[in-house]
């Protein structure tokens, strides 16, 4: 073991560090007027939208003496760029949004006479969408207060119907953000950044838009490919029942058949069931053999259309696969499409050097995926956060595999035990039980049982990623809490994905892997007869470049000078240490990591994605594996 390097490596804290001013090619060139233009859902996609991405109105103010009257218009305001957060460079702000204090949002809402006109006359429903709001909002519109939300990385949707009684009207908004001073799921996100934790960000971060439905329209779609048995299931929530289905491949070679079925039943199951109650199903039929499997080399998707009543809406499927499974030696294994498939993954915290939490556009989030499948990676680990659902697209499209983490939360972690002892002594974690809620600082039953809430909403609200292959509930201790029952709880509520319980150390003996971090150790495979073997995280190399680092401070596990070390480290690391592993049971590897971020500069890339530091990771040589596909190509 390294121990010098090891011990480098505990987490400090540098809040008086002055962060570099870092824009992205994308961020130097952006386009105020035309900001995160595209339709944010791609999985339920209407056509006629309006996006409110812009520049909006906001003001700062203490929470004691809060100067705000909802319906007066504010005064003394400041211009901030949505869906950009206060605190980063895109949004022209530049400040932090303090655990006592209000950062309100401002702005005209206006609607096209002929829709304004249609509610009036036909009953039509305007949904104002929230991508995510950090941490705490409220909505008021016209002053009447139309919608509260706790929860910074979960989407949110109001009828503000009732609220329009004409047109224009004014949209205020008030966010509160406790960030790390509670127990509020935060994720990396530290008012005292450092380290492995990163500037805490705040508000709106990402997109907001209305559109006007139907009377009856479809408030949700539940996709579920049923691979073994030819077809897919699409799941239709509603109000009312629908008069008229009809459903719509775009797809000219497959044979297939769809039968549509109405239930008036109360869908008690469903998040939506209180307004939404009415379930219609619609199942898409193959003949045996007749579609196309999904894969990162071939991630074939079947785009469709559904036609509900006066409501259309526009998605995608896709036939794939996801499980644990013994190969032919009796080892277990994660398998796709019922085939062992070694994850050649990489840790993406999803962090930008300009936009914090919000990547500057969409060809940025493209530019991220497309340099990870280049450099041979098949998989993506998107590590304690949540992206817009336009990134899960291109995973989709791209194909790149995704294991998704829940999002931490808990308060003041303690770090001797879930990141100093581990580190140095990790046999020691073995024998720690996660049910001692203290020294897990997870104390707070609300805490915990927000948690369970919002872990449950995150995989209703990414059900139906067809990429998504991989629950993670926990990292690292980091407000981890009965991971064991955690792990059955999302197994009931999606069968269809493995789940790695406790990624890092603190195993329980749960979910479908045995899940651990290994910087700075050999690498080896520990099997435990029934969970497949997976290295989550590994690697971590720091390579400082100057010019465009945010600090001059470099944390990493193992530090070299130049891009060329570098390389040469890593390629002997995954040839000798890595790529041998698989024979012995290796299902998967997860390097640390995508980026830099801040002072981690352990990154394929730098933190304003201008120096690719580990580009040739492609020209890693085959391994030779019987066990589904080859690593490295």
């Amino acid at each position: 073991m390294r121990l010098r390097e090891a011990i480098a490596s505990l987490h400090q804290k540098h809040p008086k560090d002055q962060l570099k001013p870092l824009y992205t090619p994308w961020g130097e060139h952006l386009d105020k007027a035309h900001v995160w233009a595209e339709y944010p859902r791609p999985q339920l996609v209407r056509r006629q939208f309006e996006m409110l991405n812009g520049e909006w109105d906001c003001l700062f103010a203490p929470i004691s003496k809060d100067p705000v009257i909802p319906g007066k218009k504010i005064q003394k305001t400041q211009k901030i760029l949505v869906p950009f957060s206060p605190e980063s460079l895109l949004s022209g702000v530049g400040r932090q949004l303090k655990p006592n204090e209000y950062l309100w949002y401002q702005r005209i809402l206006s609607f096209p006479q002929m829709d304004y006109a249609k509610k009036q006359q036909l009953g039509r429903h305007c949904l104002l969408h929230f991508g995510a709001v950090d941490q705490q909002v409220t909505v008021y519109i016209d002053g009447q207060e139309a919608f509260s939300h706790i929860g910074g990385y979960l989407p949110f949707t109001i009828d503000i119907s009732d609220y329009i009684s004409y047109d224009p009207c004014l949209l205020q908004i008030r966010v509160q953000d406790e960030s790390d001073t509670s127990h509020h799921s935060r994720g990396k996100q530290t008012l005292k950044r450092g380290g492995m934790f990163y500037t805490a960000q705040s508000g709106i971060w990402q997109s907001v838009w209305y559109e006007w439905v139907p009377k009856n329209y479809i408030a949700d779609c539940k996709i579920t490919p049923c691979y073994d048995e030819n077809a897919v299931r699409i799941e239709l929530f509603s109000e009312q029942p629908f008069q008229s289905v009809t459903c719509s491949l775009k797809e000219e070679n497959s044979n297939y058949t769809v039968t549509i079925e109405n239930n008036v039943t109360n869908v008690t199951s469903h998040p939506l069931a209180a307004s939404f109650p009415c379930r219609t199903v619609l199942t898409i039929r193959f003949e045996e053999g007749s579609f196309q499997p999904w894969s990162p080399e071939a991630p074939y998707l079947y785009p469709f259309t559904i036609q509900a009543d006066e409501d259309e809406v526009e998605s995608y499927f896709a036939m794939r696969c996801y499980s644990v499974e013994e190969d032919e030696q009796g080892i277990p294994r994660f398998c796709l499409n019922h085939r062992p498939y070694f994850l050649h993954g990489i840790l993406d915290q999803g962090y930008w050097s300009d936009g914090l939490m919000t990547a500057p556009c969409d060809e940025a989030f493209i530019f991220d995926i497309e340099l990870a499948k280049k450099s041979g990676f098949n998989m993506l680990r998107k590590h304690i956060k949540i992206e817009p659902l336009r990134w899960y697209y291109h995973c989709d499209r791209l194909g790149m595999v995704v294991w998704q983490d829940m999002v931490s939360g808990g308060t003041s972690y303690h770090m001797p035990l879930v990141c100093y002892m581990p580190t140095l002594f990790p046999h020691m974690t073995r024998h720690t039980k996660d049910h001692h809620y203290r020294l897990f600082s997870r104390a707070n039953a609300d805490g915990r049982n927000a948690w369970e809430k919002e872990c449950q909403e995150t995989i209703e609200h990414l059900y139906n990623v067809p990429s998504l292959a991989v629950w993670v509930p926990f990292n690292e201790g980091w407000g981890q809490f009965d991971a064991a029952r955690i792990a059955d709880m999302i197994h009931e509520k999606d069968p269809s994905r493995p789940v790695d319980h406790a990624s890092g150390w603190f195993d329980q003996k749960g979910g479908d892997f045995r899940s651990i971090h290994n910087y700075f150790r050999p690498l080896q495979v520990k099997l435990d007869g029934k969970r497949a073997f997976v290295i989550s995280e590994y690697g971590g190399y720091a390579c400082h470049i100057p010019d465009h680092s945010s600090v001059d401070r470099i944390y990493g596990y193992q530090k070299f000078d130049t891009i060329g070390e570098t390389e040469v480290a890593f390629r002997q690391l995954v040839r000798e240490q890595l790529f041998p592993l698989i024979d012995q049971g290796l299902s998967g590897a997860v390097y640390t990591q995508l980026s830099d971020v801040e002072e981690e500069v352990n990154g394929l890339v730098t933190y304003d994605r201008k120096v690719v530091k580990l580009f040739s990771l492609s020209a890693a040589p085959s391994v030779p594996c019987s066990h589904g596909n080859k690593p490295g190509v």
